[in-house]
């Protein structure tokens, strides 16, 4: 078990490779994955309870201390990205399915990776906790009508639908999650270092499904979606962190909520993409997977290394 514990972050760090290599699998060979489909709404379960079982109550509690960082967080998530997304989708005048996509990706609440680039960037890693664990409870009650509100001009939406869809999928598994940590921790601990094996293989296998189901349609629309990512998560990126430092958060803070902003659950977008919209919708979501790690790794790089830097001149001062 020790041994194939140290084998765990290597897999998991080369979680862009495995997306691409599986990508290119169902893109050439649809058959292999597109069978599949049905397994999309459980596999994003089997993610969300790996959330839930690294959070606990305790994850919610800074709330109590610091209310004003926490709800600027939540404020600044359900504004920016939804607002970006919208405005992407004009510039570019994305076609209705494809339009559609991405701004359920900016509908949907921050990824799980956020806390791990937040940590990495040395940032305020309790504050992105925290927002990230409030944003997905908040999730079934806010996306649905956000993305009402912005795409359903574009296409038809069943709001209700999506509701319940986002409680069966995120919140159901999250709560079961935190319960068995509260329950059973103690047997939850000799599993958790799993958890970011099982949720990067059930990620790689529902990009592999949307890739494969829209294979026949992604050479006409794949380089645009690309470049629709590419701007939103930027752009995500960037206000996030200049709203944050607008408001009067620190640098640590700002760090915290630039990337609870810029990168997404898209696995949720592919999901409820999948069930309720066009394959095509779910593409920007199986796209966004893979970048925001990309930009994000990058980022957090930087902004790490900035403050080892700076830790090393104080201390030689």
């Amino acid at each position: 078990m020790n041994t194939f514990e140290k084998i765990i972050p290597f897999i998991t760090r080369l979680f862009p490779l495995w997306v691409i290599v599986f990508s290119l699998t169902a893109f050439f060979f649809p058959p292999l994955f597109a069978p599949y489909k049905g397994w999309i709404t459980y596999l994003l379960g089997i993610i969300m309870l790996g959330m839930g079982l690294t959070m606990s109550l305790n994850d919610f509690k800074l709330v109590l201390s610091r209310p004003k960082d926490v709800f600027y967080g939540i404020v600044l998530r359900y504004l920016i990205m939804p607002v970006v997304a919208l405005l992407v989708t004009k510039i570019l005048n994305l076609p209705p399915a494809l339009a559609a996509g991405v701004i359920l990706v900016g509908c949907c609440p921050s990824g799980t990776a956020s806390n791990v680039m937040t940590f990495l960037a040395k940032g305020d890693t309790a504050l992105s906790v925290t927002v990230s664990s409030f944003n997905t409870v908040l999730a079934p009650f806010v996306t649905p009508y956000i993305f009402l509100l912005l795409a359903g001009s574009i296409i038809p939406i069943n709001a209700e639908a999506l509701l319940l869809d986002i409680l069966k999928i995120v919140l159901v598994p999250v709560m079961l999650g935190i319960a068995l940590r509260a329950l059973a921790g103690s047997i939850v601990d000799k599993f958790i270092k799993l958890v970011p094996l099982v949720s990067v293989g059930a990620i790689v296998f529902v990009i592999s499904i949307v890739i494969a189901l829209s294979a026949a349609k992604l050479v006409t629309v794949a380089l645009i979606a690309f470049v629709a990512v590419a701007l939103h998560n930027g752009l995500g990126l960037g206000l996030g962190y200049g709203a944050s430092r607008a408001v009067g958060m620190n640098f640590h803070k700002s760090k915290a909520i630039c990337f609870e902003i810029g990168m997404e659950n898209s696995g949720l977008a592919v999901a409820l993409a999948m069930a309720h919209l066009d394959p095509i919708a779910a593409i920007p979501g199986a796209i966004f997977s893979v970048w925001h790690n990309l930009t994000g790794s990058l980022l957090a790089g930087y902004w790490g290394a900035k403050s080892d830097k700076k830790t090393d001149v104080e201390v030689a001062g």
